[in-house]
This record gives C-alpha cells, structure tokens and sequence, in this order.
C-alpha cells in the first residue's frame, strides 16, 4: 500500500508540465538516435548524458528513462528495416523482422515490436514497484562483507556472459579497473597512475569514459570499416496488426517479461539472454513453426517483450544496490554521482521524490513510445538514409562538446581520445565493452567494501566470508566459474553411457 501511495505522489511528479517535456524529449531523441545503424541505447545516453546538466536531477533522470526505452525501440527499427542491430538486444529482432519487412510486412512488425515493448515495459515496470522497495528494505541490512561479495558476482557474471571468450571478458574487466585506479587512494590519499599530473588526482571521469569506450570507439571501428554504399531503407507504411496477428502477438508479449525481468535484475549481461530465450521459447509454443526464420510475427513480439522487461529489471538493481547489470545502467549510475547521489539501499528514503518521479515516468514514457513511434516508424526509416561519414562526424563532434562539458579542462578531450582508441582496440581484438564500463564504476565502490570488510575482521581473509549472506554470492560465483567444467563432464558421462548401451545392443543382436 505505501508503495501504491508512493507511486501516486511519482506521478505528481512525473505529470508536471515540464516533466512531461523532458519525457517526450527523451523519448524521441533515444528512438532518432537508437535507429541510427550501429548505435545501442548505451552509446545514446553516454552521448547525451552532458545535454541534461543544466537540469534538475528528477528532470535529468526522467528525461534519461525516455532515452533509454527510445533507444530500445530505435535498435529494433533498424534491425527490422536495414537488418544491422543498433545493439546486441536487437538482434534477435532482425531475424524474423528483416524477413517480414522484405516480405512487405515491415508496418506489421514494427507495430509489433512497438506494442511489445509497451508490454514489456509495463509489466515490467509494475514488478518494479511490487519489488523494488521490498529489496531495498533487505539490502539495509547488508553489510560490507556482503556488499564486496556481491561486487565480485557482477564481475564474475559480466565476464563470463558477454564476449566470445571468458579470458576476453576478464582483460576487458582488467581494463576497466585499471582505469577506476585512476586518482588519490580514498583511505590514504596516495596518487595512483597520475603520472604527476594534478588534474588526474580527481581520477577519470565516469562521463568521459562511457563517452569515449562507446561513442568514440564505435565511431573510430565504423570509420576504419566505412563502405561507400549505405543500405536502402525498406519503405514501411501504416503500421498496424490485424486479427490474426493479434492472435498470435498477445501470448508472446505476456510471456516475453516473465522471462526478461529476472534476467535484467541480475547480473546476467542484460537483455541479450532473454531475448534469445524468448525467442527459443516463441518457436518451440507456436503453431506456425515452419514460418520462423521466414517472417513469424511470434518471433519478433516475445523477445521485444522481454528486452523492455529486461530494462525495467536492470532498474531494480541499480536503484536499490548501486548495482549496474547493463551498459546502460552503467552509464545511469554514472549520472546519479554526477549529481551527488548514491543508488542503494537508503536511495528510496533520501530521495523519495525523484525515484518515484522516475519509475511514475516510467510508465508515462511507455505510453509517449508507443503514441509517438507508431505514426513516426516512416520519419525513422528515413534517418537511415543519412551517408554514414556525416553521422560519425557528428557523433565525434558532440562527443568532444559533452567530454569537454564535464570538466572544462583540455586535458579531458585528450583521455577522451586515449580511452576511444582503447574501445577501438578492444573492439579490433573482440573485448566486450560493458566489463570495462562495469569495472570503472564498481571497481573503487569494490575496493572500499573490501577494506572495509578487513578492518572489520582485523584484516582476516574470513571475515570476507562471515555472512551467510556472502557466503551464498560465492557459491553461485564458484557454480558460474564452475559451470564450463561440470557441463562437459555431465556431456562425457552422456556419451560414455551411450557409447556403453550402443556397443551393449550390438553385442545382444
């Protein structure tokens, strides 16, 4: 009940005039930039995350919410229309929504897609607010020794998931740790890798270094790759379902969150998991199952349900443990310290105004989407047409203007530059981005809980383990760490047992 009141004064909030501005802004500049090829919902808050700071945090945040789920939307045009993802959430999008648009059905899976994310999102969004005070309420009680634990499952997670290897992973986390290093030791006030430089002593900006992995580094991978001939747009129509793909889109849209909401609040790489399941799941339940891979409608609606689910769950966790499980999370965690504030357990008591006011918008942005997205996909196609030399100039130019925003200092645009060349050099060599993103910001939080939790325990490795709440985090790392191994003994005693009852059958005939 005190949540439902909560959420009521969210929306007194979110309902303001200007409030209801920033939504809408948010929402159509995350869909324009979003359905840009090759351009992810993270690289399009990192890149307008320096546009809202002359705005109040509940404005900034709120505006940030319609970015993010716009972002989403846009990926799945481009992926239906042009079949390039603009994230890796998106792909499954294309595999059936490229097929339905070269088919002539792009209106109808657009529509699709829209109202699947409105689904999503909504469920989503209410298993937020069922949940998200409630989790908050129980993370009170955990201590450094938990939190640390906690810290080391979101390394572990994000290495193993994400990327084509798990070494790759853990260079990429290494990477990204090495950067949070940067500055004076918080405890001692010893210098760490500022070469003498005082400007360093404040380490590197989270800002900077979202802006520069993503934006600059993506724009660097596309310019050293740059074809001359960009991809025609399919045209789209009037997106609208009919009764028989209503009655195949219903089910996939309700199931879609069941799936990607735990996924998203857990450290599990994001939506991309889900979506796959989602779409595995859409195959295996459908009655169509000779069109999937040809243009199933199921195909496009479920995994769409479940990546906006997804979203609404990445926020549980940031919100109630500081815990980013996604780029964009990441890049939101960044914008809360820019304004001094500290996600967590106390957040909902601290600032109860701007995080029901956020969640409150949450649901007024899934509207704004589906209003503003549904008429406008035929505006969207068109944005594709813009030649792909002038869409990364732009996007290196605003990229400088935000770094050189966050610190006034030439000195910024310089490590802008040096971080974009590494994302360039991960990206050439198949680093996953998100660990090192992930390793920046938790990296620090990571090595205070750390020396927090010795000091407590009078600096013994057991007082690391002294909860049987931490306890149970390092035994799912262990089983994660773990999981490679046991898989391919279970697949050895298989075939071992099979090969016994093969030789046994042959030997009885």
């Amino acid at each position: 009940m005190d949540s439902l009141n909560s959420l009521i004064d969210g929306f007194g909030t979110a309902l303001t005039p200007m409030n209801l501005l920033w939504a809408a802004i948010g929402v159509l500049l995350g869909t324009a930039i979003g359905v840009l090829p090759g351009i992810g919902p993270a690289m399009a808050v990192a890149l307008l995350l320096p546009v809202t700071y002359g705005l109040d945090p509940t404005g900034a945040f709120i505006m940030f919410a319609g970015i993010y789920y716009g972002a989403m939307f846009g990926g799945s045009t481009t992926s239906i229309l042009l079949n390039t993802p603009g994230e890796s959430a998106a792909v499954v999008a294309a595999i059936e929504g490229n097929p339905m648009a070269k088919g002539g059905r792009g209106a109808q899976a657009l529509a699709a897609a829209a109202i699947g994310h409105f689904a999503g999102g909504m469920i989503g969004t209410i298993l937020l607010v069922v949940l998200a005070p409630t989790v908050a309420s129980l993370a009170i009680g955990i201590g450094a020794p938990d939190y640390f634990a906690i810290m080391v499952l979101a390394f572990i997670a994000v290495t193993s998931v994400l990327g084509a290897s798990r070494i790759r992973g853990i260079a990429s986390l290494l990477i990204g740790l090495t950067i949070g290093l940067v500055g004076l030791d918080q405890m001692t006030g010893q210098q760490r890798l500022t070469f003498g430089s005082l400007q360093l002593a404040d380490g590197v900006d989270v800002v900077i270094v979202a802006v520069g992995l993503f934006a600059i580094g993506e724009a660097l991978w596309v310019a050293a790759h740059l074809r001359r001939s960009t991809g025609k747009p399919i045209p789209v129509g009037r997106p609208w379902l009919g009764r028989a793909d209503l009655k195949r889109t219903w089910k996939p849209w309700l199931r879609g969150p069941v799936i990607g909401f735990p996924f998203g609040a857990i450290p599990a790489g994001g939506a991309e998991i889900p979506t796959f399941l989602s779409y595995v799941t859409e195959k295996r339940l459908s009655k169509h199952r000779d069109q999937f891979g040809k243009g199933a409608i199921e195909g496009v609606a479920g995994p769409e349900a479940a990546a906006s689910a997804s979203a609404a769950g990445t926020l549980v966790s940031m919100l109630t443990l500081g815990l980013p499980t996604t780029a964009v999370a990441a890049v939101m965690l960044a914008a809360f310290q820019q304004y001094g504030i500290q996600p967590g357990p106390l957040l909902f008591e601290r600032e109860p105004d701007l995080v029901w006011g956020l969640i409150a918008s949450l649901f007024v942005g899934m509207v704004l989407l589906l209003a503003l997205n549904l008429p406008l996909a035929p505006v969207w196609a068109k944005l594709l047409r813009i030649p792909r030399p002038y869409l990364y100039a732009g996007i290196l130019f605003f990229a400088a203007v935000g770094a050189y925003a966050v610190g006034g200092e030439s000195l910024d645009l310089v490590i802008l530059l040096i971080i974009g060349l590494i994302g360039f050099g991960m990206r050439r060599y198949g680093l996953p981005v998100l660990p090192a993103v992930i390793g920046v910001i938790l990296g620090p939080a990571a090595e205070q809980q750390l020396r927090r939790a010795l000091q407590i325990s009078d600096g013994s490795v057991s007082g690391l383990v002294n909860t049987p709440f931490s306890v149970t985090v390092y035994a799912i790392v262990v089983l994660i760490v773990a999981w490679p191994l046991i898989s391919r003994l279970i697949l050895r005693l298989r075939g071992g047992r099979k090969t016994a009852e093969e030789s046994r059958t042959v030997s009885g005939g």
